[in-house]
């Protein structure tokens, strides 16, 4: 008797290392999901001319780092007036010296014009987007 006792102690005991018993029936299978990419906003511009690019309706100051004159206050003057229609009204700023239309003027091959988005216009992120 004491043997019986302690072999279902003992099955009692091990059966935690079975698992869920859930898990033990044949008959269950699983509902997979549909795969589908999840994209923001961002991601479908940046698909665009704009991420080969700099998007004058859409960049913020610091893009303009990679050329020579244009940041901070060359890159500023570009976003206070923004948007733009076509590339070549960046050329129309008022105030823009001879020198800075002339920056502007090489460079207008590396600039494109995309509608506005929210989602890199909303707030100050133009000017400042936090990255520091």
């Amino acid at each position: 008797m004491k043997k019986l006792i302690s072999t279902l102690a003992l099955v009692i005991l091990c059966w935690g290392w079975v698992g869920n018993i859930g898990q033990l029936s044949w008959g269950k299978t699983t509902v997979l999901a549909a795969e589908t990419e999840i994209r923001n906003p961002a991601d479908e511009v940046l698909k665009t001319e704009y991420g080969k690019k700099i998007d004058l309706n859409n960049a913020n100051v610091r893009l303009f780092r990679k050329y020579r004159g244009y940041y901070p206050s060359l890159a500023a003057k570009i976003v206070q007036n923004a948007p733009y229609e076509q590339v070549e009204d960046v050329l129309k700023i008022p105030d823009l010296s001879d020198r800075q239309k002339e920056l502007l003027s090489e460079h207008l091959e590396d600039f494109a014009v995309t509608p506005p988005a929210d989602v890199f216009n909303e707030g100050d992120d133009r000017y400042n987007p936090g990255i520091y």
